[in-house]
Protein backbone atom coordinates (compact mmCIF):
# COMPACT_ATOMS: atom_id res chain seq x y z
CA UNK A 1 0.00 0.00 0.00
CA UNK A 2 1.04 3.28 -0.73
CA UNK A 3 1.94 5.81 2.29
CA UNK A 4 -0.52 8.19 3.64
CA UNK A 5 2.04 10.81 2.83
CA UNK A 6 2.54 10.03 -1.02
CA UNK A 7 -1.17 9.69 -1.50
CA UNK A 8 -1.43 13.09 0.20
CA UNK A 9 0.92 14.65 -1.93
CA UNK A 10 -0.41 13.06 -4.97
CA UNK A 11 -4.11 14.74 -4.09
CA UNK A 12 -2.86 18.02 -2.85
CA UNK A 13 -0.86 18.61 -6.53
CA UNK A 14 -3.69 17.46 -9.05
CA UNK A 15 -4.14 21.17 -10.52
CA UNK A 16 -0.22 21.58 -10.76
CA UNK A 17 0.46 17.79 -12.24
CA UNK A 18 -2.50 18.86 -15.15
CA UNK A 19 -1.05 22.07 -16.12
CA UNK A 20 2.67 20.13 -16.43
CA UNK A 21 0.74 18.01 -18.61
CA UNK A 22 -0.88 20.60 -21.03
CA UNK A 23 2.50 22.13 -21.29
CA UNK A 24 4.14 19.10 -22.52
CA UNK A 25 0.79 18.38 -24.91
CA UNK A 26 1.57 21.90 -26.51
CA UNK A 27 4.64 20.46 -27.91
CA UNK A 28 3.65 19.34 -31.94
CA UNK A 29 6.16 16.07 -32.12
CA UNK A 30 4.78 14.87 -34.84
CA UNK A 31 7.67 12.39 -35.57
CA UNK A 32 6.78 11.62 -39.29
CA UNK A 33 6.94 15.00 -40.68
CA UNK A 34 9.87 17.17 -41.29
CA UNK A 35 8.01 19.64 -40.11
CA UNK A 36 8.39 19.16 -37.19
CA UNK A 37 11.59 17.99 -36.33
CA UNK A 38 12.26 21.36 -33.95
CA UNK A 39 9.37 20.52 -32.14
CA UNK A 40 10.43 16.90 -31.25
CA UNK A 41 13.95 18.16 -30.20
CA UNK A 42 12.12 20.73 -27.94
CA UNK A 43 9.39 18.18 -26.29
CA UNK A 44 13.17 16.11 -25.37
CA UNK A 45 14.58 18.79 -23.98
CA UNK A 46 11.45 20.12 -22.03
CA UNK A 47 11.05 16.36 -20.93
CA UNK A 48 15.14 16.62 -19.96
CA UNK A 49 14.71 19.37 -17.89
CA UNK A 50 11.56 17.94 -16.04
CA UNK A 51 13.65 14.84 -14.77
CA UNK A 52 16.70 16.87 -14.14
CA UNK A 53 14.46 19.07 -12.11
CA UNK A 54 13.70 15.92 -9.85
CA UNK A 55 17.65 15.23 -9.36
CA UNK A 56 18.05 12.73 -12.37
CA UNK A 57 20.79 12.57 -15.03
CA UNK A 58 19.63 13.34 -18.24
CA UNK A 59 20.86 13.43 -21.63
CA UNK A 60 19.62 13.73 -24.81
CA UNK A 61 21.12 10.67 -27.27
CA UNK A 62 21.45 11.89 -30.75
CA UNK A 63 19.63 9.50 -33.24
CA UNK A 64 18.31 8.74 -36.56
CA UNK A 65 15.98 12.22 -36.87
CA UNK A 66 14.73 12.18 -33.07
CA UNK A 67 16.79 12.06 -30.10
CA UNK A 68 16.31 9.28 -27.46
CA UNK A 69 16.37 10.44 -23.90
CA UNK A 70 18.27 8.46 -20.87
CA UNK A 71 17.50 9.79 -17.47
CA UNK A 72 19.38 7.93 -14.73
CA UNK A 73 18.77 8.27 -11.15
CA UNK A 74 21.66 9.36 -8.75
CA UNK A 75 23.31 7.75 -5.31
CA UNK A 76 21.13 10.23 -3.64
CA UNK A 77 18.01 9.94 -4.35
CA UNK A 78 17.93 6.43 -4.83
CA UNK A 79 21.20 4.96 -3.16
CA UNK A 80 19.87 1.38 -3.30
CA UNK A 81 17.53 -1.73 -4.05
CA UNK A 82 16.57 -3.31 -7.71
CA UNK A 83 16.66 -0.94 -11.05
CA UNK A 84 13.68 -0.78 -13.02
CA UNK A 85 13.47 0.56 -16.64
CA UNK A 86 10.83 3.13 -17.87
CA UNK A 87 9.79 3.19 -20.96
CA UNK A 88 7.36 5.71 -23.44
CA UNK A 89 7.94 7.79 -26.39
CA UNK A 90 7.13 11.12 -27.05
CA UNK A 91 6.79 11.68 -30.21
CA UNK A 92 2.89 11.88 -31.55
CA UNK A 93 0.70 11.36 -34.80
CA UNK A 94 -0.18 13.72 -37.39
CA UNK A 95 -2.97 15.78 -36.29
CA UNK A 96 -4.84 15.42 -39.68
CA UNK A 97 -7.55 16.08 -40.54
CA UNK A 98 -7.40 19.20 -38.65
CA UNK A 99 -11.00 20.01 -39.43
CA UNK A 100 -12.41 17.05 -37.67
CA UNK A 101 -11.03 18.31 -34.28
CA UNK A 102 -13.39 20.31 -31.32
CA UNK A 103 -10.25 22.05 -30.63
CA UNK A 104 -6.74 22.64 -32.38
CA UNK A 105 -5.06 19.26 -31.73
CA UNK A 106 -1.97 21.14 -29.90
CA UNK A 107 -3.85 23.43 -28.17
CA UNK A 108 -4.80 21.22 -24.98
CA UNK A 109 -8.65 21.77 -23.50
CA UNK A 110 -9.97 20.52 -20.28
CA UNK A 111 -13.71 19.24 -20.91
CA UNK A 112 -16.15 16.73 -19.53
CA UNK A 113 -13.18 15.27 -17.50
CA UNK A 114 -10.88 14.40 -19.92
CA UNK A 115 -7.77 16.67 -21.45
CA UNK A 116 -8.30 16.82 -25.09
CA UNK A 117 -4.80 16.94 -27.41
CA UNK A 118 -2.80 14.86 -29.62
CA UNK A 119 -0.36 12.91 -27.63
CA UNK A 120 -3.07 12.92 -24.54
CA UNK A 121 -3.48 8.83 -24.28
CA UNK A 122 -0.69 8.29 -26.42
CA UNK A 123 1.64 8.51 -25.16
CA UNK A 124 2.24 11.84 -23.50
CA UNK A 125 -0.29 11.43 -20.67
CA UNK A 126 1.15 8.04 -19.58
CA UNK A 127 4.94 8.68 -19.40
CA UNK A 128 3.97 11.90 -17.29
CA UNK A 129 2.17 9.89 -15.23
CA UNK A 130 5.56 8.16 -14.04
CA UNK A 131 7.70 11.42 -13.95
CA UNK A 132 4.87 12.68 -11.24
CA UNK A 133 5.10 9.77 -9.68
CA UNK A 134 9.15 9.72 -9.09
CA UNK A 135 8.23 13.01 -8.04
CA UNK A 136 5.41 12.27 -5.29
CA UNK A 137 8.24 9.88 -3.38
CA UNK A 138 11.17 12.56 -3.90
CA UNK A 139 9.02 15.34 -2.23
CA UNK A 140 7.25 13.48 0.45
CA UNK A 141 10.10 10.76 1.33
CA UNK A 142 13.52 12.46 -0.26
CA UNK A 143 14.71 9.44 -2.10
CA UNK A 144 13.39 6.80 -4.98
CA UNK A 145 12.20 3.15 -3.35
CA UNK A 146 14.52 1.63 -6.44
CA UNK A 147 16.76 2.65 -8.78
CA UNK A 148 15.37 4.11 -12.10
CA UNK A 149 16.65 4.23 -15.48
CA UNK A 150 14.20 6.42 -17.83
CA UNK A 151 14.16 5.29 -21.76
CA UNK A 152 11.63 7.66 -23.85
CA UNK A 153 12.26 8.01 -27.54
CA UNK A 154 10.80 10.07 -30.56
CA UNK A 155 10.13 7.66 -33.48
CA UNK A 156 7.73 5.36 -32.37
CA UNK A 157 5.14 6.71 -34.22
CA UNK A 158 7.19 5.72 -37.03
CA UNK A 159 8.20 2.27 -36.25
CA UNK A 160 11.30 2.65 -33.93
CA UNK A 161 13.57 1.90 -36.60
CA UNK A 162 17.47 1.60 -35.82
CA UNK A 163 15.50 1.58 -31.99
CA UNK A 164 17.10 -2.37 -32.06
CA UNK A 165 20.55 -1.00 -33.04
CA UNK A 166 19.80 2.00 -30.58
CA UNK A 167 19.43 -0.78 -27.49
CA UNK A 168 22.18 -2.85 -28.28
CA UNK A 169 24.71 0.08 -28.25
CA UNK A 170 23.52 1.35 -24.85
CA UNK A 171 23.06 -1.77 -23.43
CA UNK A 172 25.26 -1.43 -20.50
CA UNK A 173 23.40 2.09 -19.61
CA UNK A 174 20.10 -0.09 -19.96
CA UNK A 175 20.38 -2.74 -17.68
CA UNK A 176 17.92 -3.22 -15.15
CA UNK A 177 16.17 -6.17 -13.15
CA UNK A 178 12.61 -5.30 -14.92
CA UNK A 179 11.00 -2.85 -17.15
CA UNK A 180 7.51 -1.00 -17.33
CA UNK A 181 6.20 -0.32 -20.80
CA UNK A 182 3.66 2.28 -20.38
CA UNK A 183 2.21 2.69 -24.09
CA UNK A 184 -1.31 0.49 -23.75
CA UNK A 185 -5.01 1.00 -22.49
CA UNK A 186 -7.55 -0.68 -20.57
CA UNK A 187 -9.78 -3.49 -22.11
CA UNK A 188 -12.64 -1.52 -21.15
CA UNK A 189 -13.94 1.16 -18.48
CA UNK A 190 -13.12 0.21 -15.17
CA UNK A 191 -10.96 -3.15 -16.20
CA UNK A 192 -7.29 -2.60 -15.70
CA UNK A 193 -4.82 -4.23 -18.06
CA UNK A 194 -1.45 -5.70 -18.66
CA UNK A 195 -0.85 -6.96 -21.82
CA UNK A 196 1.18 -10.48 -22.25
CA UNK A 197 1.41 -10.32 -25.91
CA UNK A 198 1.87 -8.02 -28.93
CA UNK A 199 1.57 -8.39 -32.52
CA UNK A 200 4.69 -7.77 -34.86
CA UNK A 201 5.14 -5.73 -37.85
CA UNK A 202 6.23 -5.62 -41.32
CA UNK A 203 5.43 -2.16 -43.29
CA UNK A 204 6.20 -2.31 -46.57
CA UNK A 205 5.80 0.10 -50.31
CA UNK A 206 4.88 -1.86 -53.28
CA UNK A 207 5.55 -0.09 -55.89
CA UNK A 208 4.71 -1.27 -59.72
CA UNK A 209 6.08 0.39 -62.75
CA UNK A 210 5.22 -0.13 -66.23
CA UNK A 211 5.72 2.38 -68.89
CA UNK A 212 8.47 5.23 -69.53
CA UNK A 213 6.22 8.09 -68.72
CA UNK A 214 2.45 8.62 -68.57
CA UNK A 215 0.52 7.76 -71.52
CA UNK A 216 -2.64 8.49 -73.28
CA UNK A 217 -5.41 6.08 -72.51
CA UNK A 218 -6.89 6.80 -75.93
CA UNK A 219 -4.23 6.28 -77.75
CA UNK A 220 -2.40 3.52 -76.03
CA UNK A 221 -5.22 1.90 -74.47
CA UNK A 222 -5.28 -1.79 -74.93
CA UNK A 223 -1.39 -2.02 -75.94
CA UNK A 224 0.21 -1.70 -72.75
CA UNK A 225 -0.40 -3.19 -68.87
CA UNK A 226 -1.74 -0.74 -66.78
CA UNK A 227 0.25 -0.16 -63.52
CA UNK A 228 -2.66 0.81 -61.63
CA UNK A 229 -4.68 -1.97 -62.89
CA UNK A 230 -1.82 -4.37 -61.88
CA UNK A 231 -1.34 -2.87 -58.33
CA UNK A 232 -5.52 -3.64 -58.21
CA UNK A 233 -4.72 -6.97 -59.45
CA UNK A 234 -2.29 -7.30 -57.13
CA UNK A 235 -3.78 -6.03 -53.49
CA UNK A 236 -6.78 -8.34 -54.53
CA UNK A 237 -4.93 -11.33 -54.46
CA UNK A 238 -3.47 -11.41 -51.14
CA UNK A 239 -6.85 -12.51 -49.56
CA UNK A 240 -8.83 -15.55 -50.11
CA UNK A 241 -12.91 -15.27 -49.99
CA UNK A 242 -12.20 -16.48 -46.01
CA UNK A 243 -10.07 -13.64 -44.99
CA UNK A 244 -7.24 -15.59 -44.99
CA UNK A 245 -3.78 -14.11 -46.03
CA UNK A 246 -2.47 -15.61 -49.44
CA UNK A 247 0.90 -15.58 -49.43
CA UNK A 248 2.30 -19.24 -49.26
CA UNK A 249 3.60 -20.20 -45.78
CA UNK A 250 2.19 -17.29 -44.33
CA UNK A 251 0.53 -19.18 -41.48
CA UNK A 252 3.35 -21.62 -41.01
CA UNK A 253 4.86 -20.22 -37.97
CA UNK A 254 1.84 -19.12 -36.17
CA UNK A 255 1.82 -20.62 -32.37
CA UNK A 256 -2.21 -21.57 -31.95
CA UNK A 257 -3.85 -19.85 -28.34
CA UNK A 258 -3.91 -22.38 -25.47
CA UNK A 259 -7.15 -23.47 -24.04
CA UNK A 260 -6.32 -21.70 -20.89
CA UNK A 261 -6.11 -18.26 -23.00
CA UNK A 262 -8.80 -19.01 -24.64
CA UNK A 263 -10.99 -19.41 -21.46
CA UNK A 264 -9.54 -16.40 -20.03
CA UNK A 265 -10.57 -14.11 -22.81
CA UNK A 266 -14.34 -15.55 -23.07
CA UNK A 267 -14.52 -14.11 -19.33
CA UNK A 268 -13.88 -10.84 -20.65
CA UNK A 269 -16.53 -8.40 -20.54
CA UNK A 270 -16.49 -8.31 -24.64
CA UNK A 271 -19.61 -7.16 -26.74
CA UNK A 272 -18.95 -7.77 -30.39
CA UNK A 273 -22.75 -6.25 -31.52
CA UNK A 274 -21.44 -2.95 -29.41
CA UNK A 275 -18.17 -3.69 -30.66
CA UNK A 276 -19.16 -3.60 -34.34
CA UNK A 277 -21.59 -0.61 -33.49
CA UNK A 278 -18.83 1.60 -32.24
CA UNK A 279 -17.02 1.30 -35.33
CA UNK A 280 -19.84 1.55 -37.78
CA UNK A 281 -18.65 -1.74 -39.30
CA UNK A 282 -21.71 -4.21 -38.97
CA UNK A 283 -20.64 -6.74 -39.45
CA UNK A 284 -16.87 -7.30 -38.69
CA UNK A 285 -15.27 -8.94 -41.21
CA UNK A 286 -11.20 -10.57 -41.01
CA UNK A 287 -10.76 -13.97 -40.92
CA UNK A 288 -13.71 -16.54 -40.64
CA UNK A 289 -14.58 -18.84 -38.30
CA UNK A 290 -12.67 -17.51 -35.32
CA UNK A 291 -13.45 -15.45 -32.67
CA UNK A 292 -13.25 -11.78 -32.48
CA UNK A 293 -10.42 -11.10 -29.56
CA UNK A 294 -8.42 -13.94 -31.39
CA UNK A 295 -8.69 -12.13 -34.35
CA UNK A 296 -7.58 -9.17 -33.48
CA UNK A 297 -4.81 -10.60 -30.67
CA UNK A 298 -3.55 -14.03 -31.96
CA UNK A 299 -3.99 -13.75 -35.40
CA UNK A 300 -1.73 -12.15 -38.04
CA UNK A 301 -3.30 -9.41 -40.96
CA UNK A 302 -2.26 -7.90 -44.33
CA UNK A 303 -3.57 -4.76 -44.84
CA UNK A 304 -3.11 -2.23 -47.97
CA UNK A 305 -3.27 1.81 -45.78
CA UNK A 306 -3.05 3.81 -49.08
CA UNK A 307 -2.62 3.67 -53.14
CA UNK A 308 -1.56 6.05 -55.07
CA UNK A 309 -1.25 6.09 -58.59
CA UNK A 310 -2.60 8.26 -61.27
CA UNK A 311 -4.67 11.30 -61.98
CA UNK A 312 -6.65 11.94 -58.48
CA UNK A 313 -7.56 15.67 -59.19
CA UNK A 314 -10.72 17.74 -59.95
CA UNK A 315 -12.19 16.76 -62.83
CA UNK A 316 -11.01 14.38 -66.10
CA UNK A 317 -7.85 13.42 -67.30
CA UNK A 318 -7.62 9.98 -69.35
CA UNK A 319 -4.13 8.68 -68.62
CA UNK A 320 -2.08 5.16 -68.01
CA UNK A 321 -0.08 5.98 -65.16
CA UNK A 322 3.56 5.05 -65.37
CA UNK A 323 3.55 3.87 -62.04
CA UNK A 324 1.64 2.91 -58.89
CA UNK A 325 2.66 2.36 -55.27
CA UNK A 326 0.48 0.88 -52.03
CA UNK A 327 1.27 1.17 -48.42
CA UNK A 328 0.72 -2.41 -47.28
CA UNK A 329 1.26 -4.20 -43.31
CA UNK A 330 1.51 -7.19 -41.98
CA UNK A 331 1.03 -7.86 -38.20
CA UNK A 332 2.38 -10.85 -36.97
CA UNK A 333 2.29 -13.10 -33.76
CA UNK A 334 4.20 -15.57 -32.02
CA UNK A 335 6.44 -17.46 -33.76
CA UNK A 336 6.55 -15.43 -37.10
CA UNK A 337 9.66 -13.77 -38.01
CA UNK A 338 9.61 -10.25 -39.78
CA UNK A 339 12.54 -11.03 -42.04
CA UNK A 340 10.76 -14.46 -43.22
CA UNK A 341 7.45 -12.79 -43.89
CA UNK A 342 8.82 -9.50 -46.15
CA UNK A 343 10.92 -12.61 -48.33
CA UNK A 344 7.53 -14.74 -48.69
CA UNK A 345 5.33 -11.26 -49.59
CA UNK A 346 8.45 -9.91 -51.92
CA UNK A 347 8.18 -13.87 -53.62
CA UNK A 348 4.27 -13.21 -54.12
CA UNK A 349 4.59 -10.22 -55.79
CA UNK A 350 7.21 -10.95 -58.38
CA UNK A 351 5.35 -13.79 -58.93
CA UNK A 352 1.49 -12.07 -59.42
CA UNK A 353 3.17 -8.99 -60.98
CA UNK A 354 1.87 -9.58 -64.75
CA UNK A 355 4.49 -8.98 -67.47
CA UNK A 356 4.81 -5.92 -68.50
CA UNK A 357 4.95 -4.12 -65.36
CA UNK A 358 7.78 -4.69 -62.42
CA UNK A 359 6.99 -5.07 -58.65
CA UNK A 360 9.20 -3.68 -56.05
CA UNK A 361 9.17 -4.38 -52.68
CA UNK A 362 10.72 -1.51 -49.98
CA UNK A 363 10.57 -2.93 -46.48
CA UNK A 364 10.30 0.58 -44.11
CA UNK A 365 9.57 -1.06 -40.77
CA UNK A 366 9.69 -4.31 -39.08
CA UNK A 367 9.30 -5.73 -35.41
CA UNK A 368 9.42 -9.00 -33.91
CA UNK A 369 5.85 -10.31 -31.93
CA UNK A 370 6.91 -11.22 -28.15
CA UNK A 371 5.14 -12.92 -25.67
CA UNK A 372 5.90 -11.61 -21.85
CA UNK A 373 5.38 -14.48 -19.01
CA UNK A 374 2.51 -13.15 -16.96
CA UNK A 375 3.77 -14.66 -13.13
CA UNK A 376 7.06 -12.43 -13.07
CA UNK A 377 7.57 -10.13 -10.38
CA UNK A 378 6.98 -7.25 -12.44
CA UNK A 379 3.62 -8.87 -13.56
CA UNK A 380 2.83 -9.35 -10.07
CA UNK A 381 4.11 -6.25 -8.71
CA UNK A 382 2.49 -4.28 -11.24
CA UNK A 383 -0.91 -6.40 -11.19
CA UNK A 384 -1.29 -5.42 -7.15
CA UNK A 385 -0.52 -1.79 -8.12
CA UNK A 386 -3.01 -1.66 -10.51
CA UNK A 387 -6.08 -3.32 -7.86
CA UNK A 388 -4.85 -0.46 -5.37
CA UNK A 389 -5.06 1.89 -7.96
CA UNK A 390 -8.02 1.03 -9.59
CA UNK A 391 -9.93 -0.99 -7.24
CA UNK A 392 -10.30 -4.06 -9.88
CA UNK A 393 -8.34 -7.13 -10.10
CA UNK A 394 -6.51 -6.35 -14.11
CA UNK A 395 -7.18 -8.73 -16.88
CA UNK A 396 -4.27 -10.19 -18.74
CA UNK A 397 -4.37 -9.81 -22.32
CA UNK A 398 -2.58 -9.28 -25.74
CA UNK A 399 -3.16 -6.73 -27.97
CA UNK A 400 -3.23 -6.45 -31.36
CA UNK A 401 -1.08 -3.57 -31.95
CA UNK A 402 3.04 -3.20 -32.06
CA UNK A 403 5.37 -1.11 -29.04
CA UNK A 404 8.65 -2.92 -31.02
CA UNK A 405 10.64 -1.79 -27.80
CA UNK A 406 9.45 -4.46 -25.94
CA UNK A 407 10.74 -7.51 -27.63
CA UNK A 408 14.26 -5.83 -27.31
CA UNK A 409 14.56 -5.14 -23.97
CA UNK A 410 13.22 -9.00 -23.58
CA UNK A 411 15.70 -10.15 -26.37
CA UNK A 412 18.54 -7.76 -26.13
CA UNK A 413 18.63 -6.96 -22.23
CA UNK A 414 17.05 -9.96 -21.04
CA UNK A 415 14.91 -8.60 -19.07
CA UNK A 416 11.06 -9.46 -19.00
CA UNK A 417 8.81 -6.33 -19.34
CA UNK A 418 5.91 -5.60 -18.00
CA UNK A 419 3.44 -3.67 -20.49
CA UNK A 420 0.39 -1.75 -19.21
CA UNK A 421 -1.51 1.57 -19.55
CA UNK A 422 -3.84 3.90 -18.37
CA UNK A 423 -5.57 4.85 -21.53
CA UNK A 424 -9.23 3.58 -22.69
CA UNK A 425 -10.71 2.30 -25.57
CA UNK A 426 -12.11 5.36 -26.13
CA UNK A 427 -9.84 7.70 -26.04
CA UNK A 428 -9.51 8.67 -30.32
CA UNK A 429 -5.93 7.18 -30.30
CA UNK A 430 -4.64 8.45 -33.85
CA UNK A 431 -7.65 10.04 -34.42
CA UNK A 432 -9.25 13.34 -34.15
CA UNK A 433 -10.24 14.84 -30.52
CA UNK A 434 -7.43 12.52 -29.06
CA UNK A 435 -8.20 13.04 -24.82
CA UNK A 436 -7.19 11.06 -21.58
CA UNK A 437 -9.76 10.95 -19.00
CA UNK A 438 -8.55 12.44 -15.88
CA UNK A 439 -9.45 10.56 -13.25
CA UNK A 440 -6.80 7.59 -15.19
CA UNK A 441 -4.05 10.02 -15.55
CA UNK A 442 -4.14 10.90 -11.51
CA UNK A 443 -5.31 7.06 -11.11
CA UNK A 444 -1.71 6.14 -13.05
CA UNK A 445 0.12 8.41 -11.08
CA UNK A 446 -0.73 6.21 -7.88
CA UNK A 447 -0.18 2.78 -9.74
CA UNK A 448 2.91 3.96 -11.10
CA UNK A 449 4.28 4.85 -7.59
CA UNK A 450 2.73 1.99 -6.27
CA UNK A 451 4.34 -0.84 -8.71
CA UNK A 452 7.79 0.68 -7.51
CA UNK A 453 7.09 0.38 -3.91
CA UNK A 454 6.50 -2.96 -5.08
CA UNK A 455 9.29 -3.73 -7.09
CA UNK A 456 11.14 -2.94 -4.61
CA UNK A 457 9.91 -5.86 -2.38
CA UNK A 458 9.42 -8.20 -5.07
CA UNK A 459 12.75 -8.04 -6.89
CA UNK A 460 14.76 -8.10 -3.36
Amino acid sequence: MLPEKITAYLADQRDRQLAELVDLLRFPSVSSQSDHEADCLACAEHLAGCLRGLGLTAELRPWRRHPVLIARSTDAIAPDGPTVLIYGHYDVQPPEPLDAWTTPPFDPRVRDGAVYARGASDDKGQLFAHLKALEAFLAARGRLPVRVVVLFEGEEEIGSPDLERFVADHADELRADCAVVTDSQFFAPGVPTITYGLRGLVYVELAVTGPAADLHSGTHGGAVVNPLNALARLIAAMHDDRGRVALPGFYDDVVPLTDDERDAWDALPFDEAAYARSLGVEPVGGEAGLPLLERRWARPTLDCHGVVGGYAGEGAKTVLPASATAKISMRLVPHQRPEKVLAAFGRFCAERAPAGVEAKVTALTQARPVLVPIDSPAVAAAADALREAFDAAPAMVRNGASVPVTELIQRILGVEPVVTGFGLPDDNLHAPDEHFRLDQFYRGIAASAACLLNLRTRLA
